[in-house]
């Protein structure tokens, strides 16, 4: 009996300490029993801000097109209680795009962010680095017929891959730091652009315009397959790299100190690059190589939330709010006429890709 009372009191001692520990400035704690949670508030601040604008830009766009609807027209249709005109432009129209914008969106920044944490450069990204093109131009090859019976998903993952380890090797051994790797990227992803530009040139027009969505960055034809195994690999690589944060954080220092904190670099490295891969290839399988949000959305989300933090999910939901305004303001601005979102997004990008040049080195990342 002397026992259990005296478990009993050290267990509300313990639960008494733990209720007056004070949480560490700029973080809240939440507790549910001998559990606690110390979350950074500027960062949730950054993800709420970011979730409630692309909310607010998802209604927006589901709301506006040649034909415009009121916002109740549209929670009417969300809800199931949609008729007529109104039903048939979001729900077979705008809806299955947004659903591809948002994915597209979310995954090209994901995988943005996981490499430049990996090579500790703001420019290292699956764009700049020749993995979008690489993917791009197998998929193209499938598309104009080269007796290759692979669907575009598949052929985008191996073109990735295939590009990825051509960068690697071309980088002669100097591993992801530095601009030597920087510089092999762009040289592996001007040879894919040009073998892409080579297949449409050697193939009869009516093929080249079905594979030109995969050249420019395009929603308009988007296929649903490749949207599902997109909305899939999403489902596995979000949580998969939010599982690898705490290692993200730790590559920021020296190979010595990260070891001495128990990290796997070299497994952590490839997680890191293969999920970045798979993510990279199923986007552009679905909406050509948008590469500029992989540079703005990370980007975006490191100046919102905290640099204490890799903003991996900050990084996804600026990515998809990057993709549905670009995309909204390509079919707006010229309708009918519709800009294919990889040409609003270079648009933006560039004059960002100045600035992040001459913009000097913040948050651990070059």
């Amino acid at each position: 009996m002397s026992l259990t009372v005296l478990s009993s009191s050290s267990r509300r001692h313990r639960s008494v300490s733990a209720s007056r520990v004070v949480a560490p400035a700029g973080t809240h704690r939440l507790a549910w029993g001998h559990v606690s949670v110390l979350l950074d508030r500027r960062t949730l601040a950054a993800k709420l801000l970011l979730l409630a604008a692309l909310l607010a830009a998802s209604l927006t766009y589901l709301c506006l097109g040649e034909r415009h609807l009121s916002p109740l027209e549209v929670l009417a249709v969300l809800q199931g209680q949609g008729e007529g005109l109104a039903n048939f432009l979001v729900a077979a129209l705008r809806l299955p795009r947004l659903g591809a914008a948002l994915a597209t969106g979310a995954a090209f920044a994901l995988a943005g962010c996981l490499m430049q944490t990996l090579a500790a450069n703001r420019l290292a990204t699956p764009g700049i680095i020749g993995i979008d093109n690489g993917a791009t131009a197998f998929a193209v090859a499938s598309v104009v017929g080269l007796g290759v019976g692979m669907a575009p998903p598949a052929m985008a993952l191996a073109g990735a891959a295939t590009a990825t380890v051509l960068t690697f090797g071309l980088a002669l051994g100097g591993g992801t730091q530095g601009y030597r790797f920087i510089v092999a990227g762009i040289g592996v992803g001007a040879v894919f652009g040009a073998i892409t530009n080579l297949l449409l040139a050697r193939v009869a027009i009516d093929v080249a315009n079905a594979a030109y969505p995969w050249t420019v960055g395009s929603l308009s034809a988007r296929p649903e397959g490749a949207v599902r195994l997109l909305a899939l690999g999403l489902a596995l690589g979000l949580p998969a790299a939010l599982a690898l944060s705490r290692s993200l954080r730790l590559m920021g220092f020296s190979e010595s100190v990260a070891r001495s904190l128990g990290t796997r670099l070299g497994l952590r490295r490839v997680q890191v690059l293969s999920t970045s891969v798979v993510l990279t290839a199923l986007a552009v399988a679905v909406a050509g190589p948008v590469g500029m949000v992989g540079l703005i959305g990370p980007e975006l989300a490191r100046h919102l939330a905290s640099p204490r933090r890799v903003p991996v999910l900050a990084s996804a939901l600026a990515g998809a709010l990057i993709m549905v305004l670009a995309d909204l303001a390509g079919r707006l601005m010229l309708a009918p006429l519709e800009i294919p979102v990889g040409i609003v997004t270079a648009v933006v990008g560039g004059p960002w890709l100045l600035w992040i040049l001459i913009r000097p080195r913040r948050h651990g990342v070059a």
